[in-house]
Parts: structure tokens; C-alpha cells; sequence
């Protein structure tokens, strides 16, 4: 996909954060727009802000296995064609395994992982029609490396990054006219960690504090970094200096780079 203008992109989580930037970057390469978003306040407010191009929104939870399917249907029906999902939809759990209940597990699994291969799925066989087609997987850091109280977000994370590179491969074999990207973002500035479970509701005004001194990118430039990846047919796309460095961290060190995180949550999170 070398050109998107009249493309149909599709996006998840389009309600706020990196999913509105992604919208209106796609938007400003004439993009036609399927936008999707629980929230449908925040959906508007994104689609309200895009001008010169045809946009369509749909309440959708993507935890809804069903209403995944039916939304690809519809799009497909709305646009004649879809050549672009973005697989952007997420939420944040911290918790430790010994304390996370199983009802927070689903929860975040539900979303970040089966919405993610749900939404691929649905998708694929609208995209290998169009002949130019992408799917765009948001993983993050956490899919590189495990994190002490993300166990049940690096599960989602890592293997949205394992199913996407594995469909990766599959599309080169097949020959399927499908290219294949998974993103992964280092901190951005987000509400995400707003809206985060946590196991101790005491901590979470210090976990929000702490993410927002982690967050060192905007949502429009990973979206600009992430829209230049699917355009150049990345397969893994990194966002922002602390993604490329906990990458080469992760491939410099191996397994090594354990106990280096154990001391620093020791000093913050383990006090």
C-alpha cells in the first residue's frame, strides 16, 4: 500500500488518543473513514474534527465477538471495499497474578487481545478482495519485554505480537495481496491510564503520576510515526525513543533484562 488516498481504513478506539490521531492523519492522506469507539461522545467529538474526507462512526465494543463481525459486514456494505484496519482498541489492568480476580483477566483479555483477532479475522477476507490490503495490530512494549503487575497486559500484548507476525508470514506464503504490521508504542499521552484497573485503588492516582512521567509522545506523532510504517510495509513498527531502546535492551541483554527491571520496581513498586 503505497498511496492512501481512497483507501477505506478502518479504526478501533477511535474515541480518543492514538486512535483519534490515527483518524485524522489518515483523514489529512485521503483516507475514507469506518471509525469505531465504545464511547460514542469521544467518537464524535474525533469525527468532528475531520474535514475533506467521507466518515462513517459505529458504536462498537470489540469484546463482542459478534458485533465484530457484523461491523466488518456493515463497513464493507457502506464503502464497497475495505483496505485498512487498524486494530486499535485497549485497556490497562495492573495487578499483580497473586491479586488480579479472573474477572479483570477476561476483562483485558476480552479487549486487547481476542478484539484484536477478532477484528483481524473479520476483516482479512474484505481485505484480500480489495487487492491492496493492511492490518495494523496495536501491541506495545509490553509485548517485548514482562513488566512486574503486567503480567495480564503483556499476556494480551505478547500474543497480539505473536498472532500478528505469525499472519505475517502466512500472507508472504500464501501470497495474499495483504501486507501485516504490528506497532508497538513506548509511553504516549494517552487517558489510558486513566481509565485503568487497578488492584489497589489506593495506588491508582500514583500510577496515573507515574505514567504521565513515562509518557514521552504524543499521540499525533505515533500516529505519524505509525501511518509512515504501514506506508513503508514495516513489520514491526516502533513508536517513540523508549520503544527503540527497551527494543534493543531486549535483543542486546535476552532474559537478562530481568533483574534490572526487578530493581527498579523494588525501588517504586515494591517499596
Amino acid at each position: 500500500m503505497k498511496v492512501l488516498k481512497n483507501k477505506v481504513a478502518v479504526v478501533t478506539g477511535a474515541g480518543s488518543g492514538i486512535g483519534r490521531a490515527l483518524a485524522k492523519a489518515l483523514a489529512s492522506r485521503g483516507c475514507r473513514l469506518a471509525l469505531s469507539d465504545v464511547n460514542e461522545e469521544g467518537l464524535a467529538e474525533t469525527a468532528a474534527e475531520i474535514t475533506g474526507t467521507p466518515v462513517r462512526t459505529y458504536r462498537l465494543d470489540v469484546s463482542d465477538r459478534n458485533a465484530i463481525y457484523a461491523h466488518a459486514e456493515e463497513v464493507a456494505k457502506d464503502f464497497g471495499q475495505v483496505n485498512l484496519i487498524i486494530n486499535n482498541a485497549g485497556v490497562a489492568l495492573s495487578a499483580t497474578v497473586r491479586e488480579m480476580t479472573d474477572a479483570d483477566f477476561d476483562w483485558i483479555m476480552s479487549i486487547n487481545f481476542w478484539g484484536v483477532t477478532h477484528g483481524t479475522r473479520a476483516f482479512l477476507p474484505h481485505l484480500i478482495a480489495s487487492g491492496d490490503g493492511h492490518v495494523v495490530n496495536i501491541s506495545s512494549v509490553f509485548g517485548l519485554i514482562g513488566v512486574p503487575t503486567q503480567s495480564a497486559y503483556n499476556a494480551a500484548k505478547f500474543a497480539v505480537r505473536g498472532f500478528t507476525e505469525s499472519l505475517r508470514q502466512e500472507m508472504k506464503l500464501e501470497k495474499q495481496p495483504v501486507a501485516v504490521s504490528c506497532v508497538h508504542p513506548g509511553g504516549i499521552r494517552t487517558n489510558i491510564a486513566n481509565s485503568a484497573r487497578t488492584s489497589k485503588p489506593k495506588s491508582a492516582e500514583e500510577l496515573r503520576k507515574g505514567f504521565d512521567k513515562l509518557a514521552m509522545t504524543t499521540p499525533e506523532k505515533a500516529a505519524e510515526i505509525i501511518v509512515k510504517g504501514i506506508l513503508k510495509n514495516e513489520s514491526r513498527i516502533l513508536v517513540g525513543t523508549d520503544a527503540w531502546g527497551i527494543d534493543a535492551i531486549n535483543r542486546l541483554l535476552g532474559s537478562a533484562y530481568q533483574p534490572l527491571l526487578e530493581r527498579l520496581a523494588g525501588k517504586t513498586l515494591y517499596r
